[in-house]
């Protein structure tokens, strides 16, 4: 059997919100079709370039910013290091000057209004999230096609059916079954298995390294999240919500940075109330910084980016576990859950519903939350069985396509769900269970693929056709 190789840093990639599958996606398959022309020698002869959004793209695609993506792809803008701050100023750059520098080597004519389509009625078969670039070259005329499949995954049309096969992993794994046949084996703990694995990409060192750079990624995000305030773009005026909560949970505390603020957190105690408080804040503010624009880590999308963070800034705060060694702990297993997800269902709600983002990330962090708690492999495994099992049938129904209403708060409700999924499986002999892993995500697959289209991120069902919002608002 072949088994798909995934490295904990395709799982979680730095980037720009507000979603990993409409917008890191298009922008890293823009910044693709740039890096294909230059190998092709044809960089420099291009001339003109149209752009066509296909199915879930075209519907929710500018509440996604996916036209901005696109564009800062095609300038090879690197959405890990760009400056959020200057977004703004170079997509009304290319508007005003009806001009795009291509690879930021060749600049052409580009009217982002008429060379970006968005083909509303359309799609294409092998997956909702398509888009197409057609170059015209001096003398001749190329075509590309993409396919963002969810959590920044891209591939080109054509080369659906390769996956990465040049690197050998000690220890293959598809399945949840497979991970626990390996923990057996060597009596590993299901991070150490990862963390294996991730030796035939990089030395240990430089794993740890990477994994500690998304942490910080993510906890500055929480925090610079905590403090702003303020109301999201996009024109549903939704009020910012985590700075108004943190600056009533701290009362009147003083501090400068994240760790003086860590350590005010932890001196309001341990009330069921208070703990609660802070997981949705946490997760709050996560969010509102991707419906921002602002830089967030895929986990393992950009639009359930909350849950892994506000459920591991949890476990820092109130289970004393602020110690690097468990911070990557956290992580890897997180890792693993999350790519046993995508091998056998999606991760990618156009194709699955936002239990295929939310749900997904929940039984992520409840088996991260589970093993850095003490839990057996078959603990983490039934957390994760646990919060999926609990999720299964969500839509993804984005009022106007924004990830914000319910985007947002499903966030909360993960990482909640996650950190009760955890405590029932350390409280739980796996032995009585009924239900595995492997058979959760085989239903949540068979689930997605039952669910109505109009459930599927395309804003034409639920909430996002029930409320009252005119389109003048937006």
């Amino acid at each position: 059997m072949n088994h798909e190789t995934i490295s904990i840093f395709d799982m979680f990639k730095i980037g720009i919100g507000p979603s990993s599958s409409h917008t890191l996606g298009p922008w890293r398959a823009a910044q693709r079709m740039v890096k294909e022309l230059e190998s092709l020698g044809k960089l420099s002869e291009v001339v003109g370039i149209k752009v066509l959004l296909y199915g879930s793209l075209a519907k929710t695609g500018i509440g996604h910013g996916t036209d901005i993506a696109v564009q800062l792809g095609l300038i090879n803008a690197d959405p890990v290091t760009i400056k959020v701050d200057s977004i703004n100023g170079i997509i009304a750059s290319i508007a005003a000057d009806k001009k795009i520098n291509l690879g930021n080597t060749n600049e052409i004519s580009f009217e982002p209004s008429l060379d970006i389509e968005f083909l509303v009625q359309e799609t294409l078969p092998f997956h909702p999230n398509a888009l197409s670039f057609l170059v015209s070259l001096k003398h001749d005329h190329l075509s590309f096609t993409y396919f963002s499949i969810g959590g920044g995954f891209v591939v080109k049309e054509g080369d659906v059916l390769q996956s990465n096969q040049q690197v050998e992993l000690p220890f293959p794994i598809n399945t949840a079954d497979e991970l626990l046949h390996w923990c057996r084996k060597t009596g590993l703990n299901i991070s150490d298995i990862v963390l294996e694995n991730e030796s035939a990409w990089r030395s240990e060192k430089d794993t740890k390294n990477g994994i500690l750079q998304i942490w910080e990624t993510m906890k500055a995000c929480i925090y610079k999240g905590c403090h702003t305030k303020g109301y999201l773009p996009g024109g549903l005026n939704v009020k910012r919500r985590a700075f108004d909560l943190n600056k009533k949970l701290l009362v009147n505390s003083s501090y400068t940075d994240y760790q003086s603020w860590l350590e005010c957190i932890e001196k309001g105690g341990y009330s069921f109330s208070y703990i609660l408080d802070w997981v949705s804040c946490f997760a709050l503010a996560v969010n509102e910084e991707n419906a921002s624009f602002g830089r967030v880590v895929t986990a393992p999308t950009n639009g359930a980016a909350g849950v892994i963070p506000s459920v591991l800034m949890y476990y820092i705060a109130f289970c004393k576990g602020n110690e690097e060694q468990k911070i990557v702990q956290f992580l890897l297993t997180a890792s693993e859950i999350g790519s046993i997800f995508k091998k056998g269902a999606t991760i990618s709600a156009a194709m699955g519903g936002c239990q295929a983002e939310i749900g997904v990330s929940s039984a992520m962090a409840a088996a991260a939350l589970t093993e850095c708690m003490g839990g057996t492999q078959r603990q983490v495994l039934m957390a994760a069985e646990i919060a999926m099992e609990h999720h299964l049938g969500l839509t993804c129904d984005p009022i106007k396509g924004l990830v914000q209403i319910p985007c947002i708060e499903r966030n909360t409700m993960g990482a909640i769900k996650a950190i009760t999924a955890s405590q029932l499986a350390l409280q739980s002999t796996p032995d009585f269970a009924k239900v595995s892993l492997d058979g959760v995500i085989k239903t949540m697959w068979d689930t997605a693929l039952d669910m109505n289209t109009k459930y599927k991120e395309t804003s034409d069902g639920g909430l996002a056709i029930h409320i009252p919002i005119s389109l003048s608002e937006c």
